[in-house]
């Protein structure tokens, strides 16, 4: 059975080792009406679909054979390059072993292994890890941590949650509450109380073209001290912020910011919560931004790289005197009630365990600030392009920001991207934000292929 395994396995990722050649064309679907599809203009691609039928180190295929250079790592996720063999081989191998184990009351044992190998890569004290399935359950869990934590403590009071304009955590409810992105929260009524905003720190008239962090706007962090001063800090238990806000268009925080922030909580007795979903396994440089910008927050989720984006799961570092708190109580008692059915799956464990062998293998943790510089200059070169007004970028993250078409907020950046895509390179869109977020693994020679594409799709929208 091992050697059949090993067979598919070897079968499986051998195009990573190949990745030009062209896969056979796969069978098109029979019908498109029945899928309803996320965060999708829907009317607009079953018009005209984009389809991928395989990937391979940097880059996807259609199933008609096109070539196509990911330059946004799938979605933020595929920070090591598709099919990578060690994930790949791990993950055979394990739904041959054992498909699901109950996580309640039970476990197996690469769910510690898991444990043990990620606390070593984390900021000192964040040395316990909660397993979720995606980012969005990771920052409901670090949420109602925050709440748990102050009320064992006895200080129930504490139940307010404080996030930030622009700022994107996940789609439940809690996370879109402290979220601050307009367009994913209008539609869906008052969302929880109880829970306020700091501003954002987008500048563009002190901050436009900013290589790496921008110098203005650590100031904007005494917000907290203006929320403290209206609700009370006996209120507030927990502040959440992404280190870099990603989703709403890549806001790098100002020389200063975070370590304002961490004070501020230190000060009020209030939890910092940094979501970490994007910017965790070396997005930028280092293994977390926490690490990256030296601020140690309470509670950190991750998700998307931990597992390569081969199977899905999330997770919530937390300090330990936060998980002591809650060990109370008779002992054949659940302490907090809360987790998942999927919670530790055996083939997340598994894909995560083989993701941290190649992170590790390949020094793909740091390799961002190797290759940081060569791609800081090659976005800057885009600067003096029609229609661009800012570009940003840290480690191996950039975003080129667009005037919007006057009455169409939006279309420019879109019609960019599907233009990009009919010449066979994958970016991705924020309003009039074109998000690029590479493989780990990118060399000098896609970072040209991604970069001359994007000069000429905007030489065109112009």
């Amino acid at each position: 059975m091992l050697k059949e395994i090993e067979a598919v396995a070897t079968a499986t990722a051998a195009p990573a080792k190949a990745a030009h050649a062209q896969p056979a064309a796969s069978k098109a679907p029979t019908g498109m009406d029945a899928y309803w599809m996320p965060f999708t203009a829907s009317r607009q691609f079953k018009q005209s679909p984009r389809m991928f039928a395989k990937a391979a180190g940097m880059h996807y295929w259609t199933p008609e054979g096109r070539q196509v250079l990911d330059g946004i790592s799938g979605l933020w996720c595929v920070n090591a390059g598709h099919a990578r063999p060690k994930i790949v081989q791990a993950i055979a191998e394990q739904a041959a072993e054992m498909d699901f184990c109950p996580p309640f009351n039970m476990a197996h044992p690469k769910s510690f292994e898991l444990a043990e190998r990620l606390v070593k890569i984390t900021p000192a004290g964040l040395n316990k890890v909660f397993f979720t399935n995606s980012g969005s359950e990771a920052v409901d869990t670090a949420l109602k941590m925050a709440i748990a934590y102050h009320r064992a403590r006895g200080e129930g009071t504490r139940t307010r949650l404080i996030g930030r304009e622009r700022g994107y955590h996940g789609v439940n409810f809690g996370g879109v509450s402290v979220g601050g992105m307009v367009g994913n929260r209008k539609s869906f009524g008052p969302l929880l109380g109880g829970v306020d905003h700091l501003r954002h720190t987008h500048d563009l008239a002190r901050n436009a073209f900013t290589r790496g962090q921008p110098e203005h706007g650590a100031e904007l962090a005494d917000d907290l001290e203006r929320l403290v001063q209206l609700h009370d800090a006996s209120t507030i238990a927990a502040v959440i912020v992404e280190p870099m806000a990603g989703s709403t268009g890549v806001l790098i925080p100002p020389k200063g910011y975070l370590e304002r922030l961490r004070a501020i909580c230190d000060k009020h007795g209030i939890l910092l919560i940094f979501d970490e979903v994007i910017t965790g396994f070396g997005r930028l440089g280092s293994p977390f931004a926490a690490t990256k910008f030296n601020v140690t927050p309470d509670l950190m989720t991750v998700a998307k790289g931990i597992s390569n984006g081969c199977v899905p799961m999330g997770a919530v570092f937390a300090k330990g005197h936060l998980h002591d708190a809650l060990m109370s109580g008779p002992e054949h008692m659940v302490e907090f009630p809360h987790g998942y059915t999927y919670s530790a799956h055996p083939l997340a464990c598994a894909a995560a365990l083989g993701t941290l062998d190649t992170y590790a293998e390949d020094g793909l943790l740091t390799r961002g600030a190797k290759m940081g510089a060569a791609f800081e200059a090659g976005v800057h070169s885009l600067r003096d392009l029609p229609n661009v007004i800012d570009i940003r970028n840290i480690g191996l993250v950039g975003a080129v920001e667009l005037a919007p078409i006057a009455g169409q907020p939006g279309k420019r950046a879109f019609d960019i991207f599907l233009d990009c895509w009919e010449k066979g390179v994958l970016v991705r869109t924020t309003g009039d934000t074109i998000a690029l977020s590479p493989p780990l693994i990118i060399e000098t020679s896609h970072m040209d292929q991604l970069f001359s594409t994007l000069r000429d799709a905007l030489k065109r929208a112009a």
